[in-house]
């Protein structure tokens, strides 16, 4: 189901759900503002989602309304991230489906890092 990045905060998501321990996950990185984690659903050899801590639906929201910290946190932290699982050398793919349009599927903003094969051209065409 993909969601309307307008919406507001829904602290029933999964990730919200990861975030405060009631799901389990396989951190790979954790900071005060950011929580990285392997996919349970991966789509490339290496796939691990890079999430911010604070309620945020979307990249514009979260540029809107996130302290200066948050945002550089989570920008390095996705450079760390890919760089201690060894992505760097062989190259990587950040991924962030904002809205309906680009199928985003969990309310909350989260990066994908994908790596580990030749990912293919950017989009299908048509």
């Amino acid at each position: 189901m993909a969601i309307d990045a307008t919406l507001p905060y829904d602290d029933d998501n999964i990730f919200a759900k990861i975030l405060r321990g009631e799901i389990p996950n396989k951190t790979v990185y954790e900071d005060e503002h950011v929580l990285a984690f392997q996919d349970i659903n991966p789509q490339a050899p290496q796939h691990i989602l890079v999430i911010p801590k604070g309620k945020y639906v979307s990249w514009d929201d979260f540029s809107a309304k996130a302290s200066d910290a948050e945002i550089g946190g989570f920008v390095r932290a996705v450079g760390h991230v890919a760089r201690e699982a060894g992505m760097v050398e062989a190259g990587y793919r950040l991924l962030a489906n904002i809205g309906q349009n680009a199928h985003q599927e969990v309310p909350h903003l989260h990066v994908h890092i994908f790596a580990g094969k030749p990912l293919g051209p950017m989009l299908v065409k048509g």
